[in-house]
């Protein structure tokens, strides 16, 4: 049983370190994500940037979490303090929204 709280801490790990399985863990099978330059992805595109080297990150923080939890649902706001490079550009810090589901006794 994991919380909101460890599922964002896992994944912003898992994608600090370009850990494709764990990521993959971490997301549904519908997952849709918006990448650091704008463009949307599906979870396997999302996981294929992990482990072909277009993005790598120096540091990935959230901070400034704030947490809207529903049944079976929860709807997170946070910033992300990012420094590395996506196909060779910087990352900017941004602020990103996260809709995690309650599956059985974990978050995703």
């Amino acid at each position: 049983m994991n919380t909101i709280e460890s599922t964002l801490t896992e994944w912003a790990d898992a994608e600090r370190r370009s850990d494709a399985g764990r990521t993959a863990e971490l997301l549904t099978e519908d997952f849709l994500g918006v990448g650091p330059v704008g463009f949307q992805l599906s979870k396997d595109a999302w996981l294929q940037r992990l482990s072909d080297g277009q993005l790598h990150y120096d540091a990935l923080v959230l901070d400034e979490v704030t947490i809207r939890e529903h049944p079976g649902s929860a709807m997170v706001v946070a910033r992300l303090d990012v420094r590395g490079t996506a196909r060779g550009n910087p990352l900017p810090t941004t602020r990103s929204s996260f809709h995690l589901v309650r599956i059985g006794d974990d978050w995703r």
